[in-house]
């Protein structure tokens, strides 16, 4: 083998390990990148549940205020409506 050759495989040789180096650092970035992702992704998972745990309650008297107001409403229309009846009664 020529010198000329000899130099140009060991430059060659010598790219592909410093590119596998390169390579093997890019692929453990990658994987540390989609582990900090997952856990991102379950920590805001767990925060959303943990809040909806504490506010429901709160949830849940606000929802039996408005079907409590919405009952009283209708009572107070159908007494309107009875009272209204009862005039027209009257007045015939």
């Amino acid at each position: 083998m020529d010198p000329e050759s000899k130099r140009l495989l060991e430059e060659t040789l010598a790219l592909t390990k410093e590119n596998n180096k390169m390579l093997h650092k890019v692929r453990s970035v990658q994987k540390w990148a989609t582990f900090w992702l997952y856990l991102k992704i379950f920590i805001i998972i767990g925060v959303a549940l943990g809040v909806f745990y504490y506010i429901e309650p709160y949830v849940n008297k606000v929802a039996d205020l408005y079907s409590s107001i919405s009952g009283t409403t209708q009572k107070i229309n159908n007494t309107n409506n009875s009272f209204q009846d009862f005039l027209k009664k009257i007045a015939n």
